[in-house]
């Protein structure tokens, strides 16, 4: 049994340099359309460039951010507060992060 496998020109260069590639090999169409092709695909092991958040406001217990498709609250409150301390620091930073996306939106609102 005689196997082809197909390798681009890149991948073939960085074998001869004497580095490894990691890959896949997968049945590819030939050129008469039928699967007696086993193509090569090198991975991308580049790591994903990911845009910061940007922060709001810093809250008492937390902070507000804004990414590139949301608006993220956080809060962590310690328990030995008690629950009824814990629901009204969570209030009060609930509010502080409502004014924060308000004062937000005034900035981006040019005034005449």
């Amino acid at each position: 049994m005689r196997i082809e496998i197909e390798v681009s020109q890149e991948t073939l260069a960085t074998v001869m340099d004497g580095r490894c590639v990691e890959g896949r090999l997968r049945l590819q169409l030939s050129s008469m359309g039928t699967h007696h092709v086993i193509g090569f695909g090198p991975y991308n092991r580049k790591p994903r460039v990911r845009v910061r958040d940007r922060l709001i406001r810093r809250l008492e217990h937390g902070w507000v951010k804004e990414s590139t498709r949301n608006i993220k609250v956080y809060d962590s409150i310690p328990k030995e507060l008690g629950s009824a301390r814990v629901i009204s620091i969570l209030d009060r930073d609930h509010q502080g992060a409502k004014e924060a996306l308000m004062d937000r939106e005034l900035d981006l609102i040019e005034f005449c």
